[in-house]
């Protein structure tokens, strides 16, 4: 997600740079390496600009988090998966969305909050809030076609909000895992195992058998 960047006015502002700086800065060397000094050089402003708007590097991380969902937000609002008909074709559609995120180098497609909150969460609670509220923030945008998924299927005994998170948690293990191997290939096949969860479990059942007709021995469907 390279392309991302803090909307703003023909001459962003300070606060903009820094915003748009941390989002890039962050998420490639961690936010315990970042200093206020690397945020200032890649936003092309001085300390006194940053210390102007922020009280703090942990205050312009919460910014950040914000800022994060705000651009991210936008993005996958626009995301084509929103017009198929079919509740099901939006969900499937939105994991095939994330897989196609997956390019370029590792800090340009793994996420901003899930790297921050890794780092800071039991030394910062004002970063695990705004990373946790986030990320629930995009899982609850999927909740509504999830949950008119699973009506439209018969699927019983799964929440949406509960599958909502699921889908950010394998996404976040696979950008940890492409932060190890150095590249996205088994984010992307993280990704993959995902559709394939989400088809088997809202995979229609088979009809019910009429009184009397004989069965027959359970046989694979043939769909591996």
């Amino acid at each position: 997600m390279s392309e991302l960047a803090i909307p703003s006015a023909k001459s962003p502002s300070a606060r903009d740079k820094l915003l748009a700086a941390a989002l890039e800065v962050i998420r490639t060397q961690g936010y315990s390496a970042t200093t206020v000094d690397d945020l200032c050089r890649a936003a092309g402003v001085t300390k006194g600009a940053f210390f102007h708007h922020f009280d703090s590097k942990e205050a312009l991380a919460v910014a950040a988090a914000d800022a994060w969902s705000q651009t991210t937000g936008a993005l996958f609002a626009a995301a084509a998966y929103h017009d198929h008909a079919d509740p099901l074709d939006r969900v499937l559609g939105y994991i095939d969305f994330r897989g196609s995120l997956l390019t370029g180098p590792v800090e340009a497609f793994t996420c901003l909050v899930g790297t921050m909150v890794q780092e800071a969460f039991a030394t910062s609670p004002a970063i695990r809030a705004a990373c946790e509220a986030s990320i629930s923030g995009h899982a609850r945008t999927l909740e509504a076609d999830i949950d008119e998924a699973l009506s439209a299927h018969g699927v019983l005994g799964v929440s949406a909000s509960s599958l909502a998170l699921h889908t950010q948690a394998v996404l976040q293990g696979a950008f940890i895992l492409a932060k190890a191997r150095g590249g996205p290939e088994a984010a992307a096949d993280s990704v993959i195992h995902l559709k394939r969860y989400f088809t088997l479990l809202f995979r229609s059942p088979e009809p019910e058998r009429s009184p009397g007709c004989p069965t027959s021995p359970a046989v694979s469907s043939g769909t591996n």
